[in-house]
Formats: structure tokens, sequence, C-alpha cells
């Protein structure tokens, strides 16, 4: 639906997700553009627990990260071991 995006979560997040009955991925309703913060209000997940959001297959810091209703979204925790973050292209954040 246009008014959704895709959301996608990894390692601890993914537990997070099972533990709220989500599926992964996760049809969110959105109805505006939302920065990687609010995003992370709305679903109601802690600052400290997302390092980066990949929005429609692009890293981002996950405070400067900006969504719109429609994207593929990608919730990744901290924590993802150095080659990882190379191959995932966010190996300076």
């Amino acid at each position: 639906m246009a008014n959704e995006i895709e959301l996608h979560a990894y390692m601890g997040l993914s537990d997070l997700f099972r533990e709220r009955g989500w599926t992964n991925p996760y049809a969110f309703g959105v109805e505006r553009e939302l920065s990687g913060p609010e995003l992370l209000q709305a679903l109601d997940i802690g600052a400290r627990s997302v390092e980066v959001i990949f929005v429609n297959r692009k890293a981002y810091a996950a405070d400067i990260a900006l969504i719109r209703p429609g994207d593929r979204v990608a919730l990744v925790p901290p924590g993802v071991p150095g080659p990882h973050r190379f191959l995932l292209g966010f190996k300076n954040r």
C-alpha cells in the first residue's frame, strides 16, 4: 500500500519484532515523511538500539535517515562485525 513502508529488522531487532507479534518484513503505516528518530519513536524502539537505517538499500546513520511512504526500510542494531559493516556499506558509521 502507498501509505506503508516495508520494514525489515536484523539481529536482535528481529527478536523484538517476534516478541511483538510483528512479521519480518512488517508493513508499517506512515502518512508522511519521517526522520529516522521519528520512525523509531513511532515504533517504540530506543535510538540506541539502531545504528544504521537502510532506506531503499542505502545505509544512513539512524539520526539522519529520511523515510517516505512506499520505502523499503531495514533497521540494523549496533554490533555488526567489521567485515559485514564494509560489505553492507557502513564501515565508517
